[in-house]
Parts: structure tokens; sequence; C-alpha cells
């Protein structure tokens, strides 16, 4: 077991009802009594993690079917950090949101929330191809699909819990296999070339490389277009530089500022917030 400690303020109750109602990620983890369980990929191992609130941050208790090393160890600390996103300091946003009275009260809402990410970047890609014209449940049967195919198990208490899989996993399967799993001919080759091209860069890269540049390296990812993209960005890779311009995001300004808002509108919105603006958008997405 070890502690993970997060920036205060942190509160890990909102991130457990977010994930609650999260699509992209439903029924991949779960949730009870306060506990989080689910599975990772850590330094090419999977690893289930047991996540709980201690004091100003989580405790972290690790399960795997081989021995954890220590390398490995270090691996699933830091990808379960930036998964939840313990290390943001939300000061500066918090200070913001107070300003505005319109988005004040969700500050207080959600006091002490850190944006749950979608556990890889390269998942966030996944779905974000997945979903594009398509019915959730179609995207999440493909997406399902895919991590079965490659099998990252791990059992804990009689259940089988699934890890997303590597770059190296999915890149190692032909494009007709991976356009059978997900039941679309299109996709599969997009998906195929998007693994393919994940390979070239890493990860530490699209976390802390020039924004611009990450952001020119996933629209050249097949199947990535302008709003892919910034959700990647945002969602995967916590970079809230930018506003994704939604139908679901218009109707949650809408409702926070009384007002119907257009996309001009949310753009003068989201202006005072400046490198914020991202975080901003999540929470009114998730108060709506």
């Amino acid at each position: 077991m070890v502690f993970l400690k997060a920036s205060a303020p942190f509160d890990f109750a909102p991130a457990l009802r977010f994930l609650s109602g999260f699509r992209p990620t439903a029924g991949e983890q779960d949730v009870t009594d306060g506990v989080l369980t689910k599975a990772f990929r850590a330094n090419g191992q999977t690893v289930l993690v047991r996540l709980a609130q201690e004091e100003s941050g989580v405790r972290c208790t690790r399960h795997a079917t081989e021995e954890i090393s220590a390398a490995t160890a270090e691996a699933v600390a830091d990808r379960v950090s930036f998964y939840l996103s313990l290390d943001d300091d939300l000061s500066e946003f918090y200070d913001l949101g107070r300003a505005d009275p319109a988005f004040a009260p969700i500050i207080d809402e959600l006091h002490g929330y850190h944006q749950v990410k979608i556990p890889t970047p390269l998942e966030n890609a996944v779905w974000a191809v997945l979903s594009q014209r398509a019915l959730g449940s179609v995207a999440a049967a493909g997406k399902r699909a895919l991590v079965a195919e490659i099998g990252n198990e791990v059992e804990y208490e009689g259940k089988t819990h699934l890890a997303f899989p590597d770059a190296e996993q999915l890149a190692s399967l032909t494009p007709g296999r991976v356009a059978e799993l997900v039941g679309n001919q299109r996709k599969g080759t997009q998906l195929h070339g998007l693994f393919q091209g994940w390979l070239k860069e890493d990860e530490e890269f699209l976390r802390h490389g020039p924004y611009q540049e990450v952001k020119d390296f996933l629209l050249g990812l097949p199947g990535i277009g302008p709003w892919s993209s910034t959700f990647v960005l945002i969602r995967g890779l916590g970079r809230v530089d930018e506003v994704p311009i939604e139908k679901a995001l218009l109707a949650a300004a809408s409702r926070v500022y009384g007002r119907a808002v257009n996309e001009a509108g949310l753009r003068r919105l989201a202006e005072p917030y400046g490198r914020w603006a991202g975080y901003w958008a999540h929470y009114l997405r998730v108060a709506g």
C-alpha cells in the first residue's frame, strides 16, 4: 500500500460520482463504499489498484498475478496520480470561478474535485474515433472487443478486471482484425493507422511538449480531427488550454448562465479563465 498525495483542496467523492456515470469507461471499474477498483497497464504489466481517500490524497493498494517490481510500482503511482489529476493546483481556477457569479455555485458544489481523465491518452483517442457518428452503445461494444482481444486480465476476489491495452499490443493487430472487432471497416482502418502512429511519440512528450506541437501530432493521426484533438488534450492529457465546442457543453453553459449560449458566446464566457478554460468547461459538464 502507498499513499498518493493530492494538491489541496482534494475530495475524492465527486470523482467517484463522476465515474459512476461516465460513458467512455462505463463498467470498466468498480466503485463501492468509497473505494475505486480498476486495472491499469504500467511498465508492461497489468496491475489492479484499489483507491480510497485518505486525508489529503488517496490510499493505493496494488494487486497483480506476478510480483510488482519497483519500476512497475513507480509507473502505477504515476499513472494513478495522472489519471486522478492529483497534482493539479486548483487555487487559481477557483479564484477565477468565484469571481464569476453564475459559476461560483459550481465551485462550491464540486469543491476539491480534480478532473478524472480517461486513463490514458491512447484510450481517449480510441474512444474519440469509435464514438464519431455512432451510438454510445456501439462505441462501447467496439472498445470492449478491443480490450477483450488483448486480454490484460487480473483477478481479484472472484472478479476478472481488464486493463486497456498498450499501444504496442494494439499495433500488433491487423487492419482486418481491428475492423472485425469494432464492426466498421473505415474505423478499423483509422484505428490501425492510429495505433501505428501512436508508437512514434511517447507519453512524456504528449504530457509536457509544446501545446501546438502535441496538437499537431494528434491532428496527424487517422480519425483525429479538431474536436477529437481538443478532447484528447483535455480529457486524456489534462491540457486544459482550450474549450471543446460541443452540444452538451453549450447546453450546460446555457443552464448555468441562464440564457442561450452559442459557440461565440461560449468562447466569450471562457476567455476570462485563460489557461483554465478547459477545466471550466469540464466543471460545467460535470455539474450539468
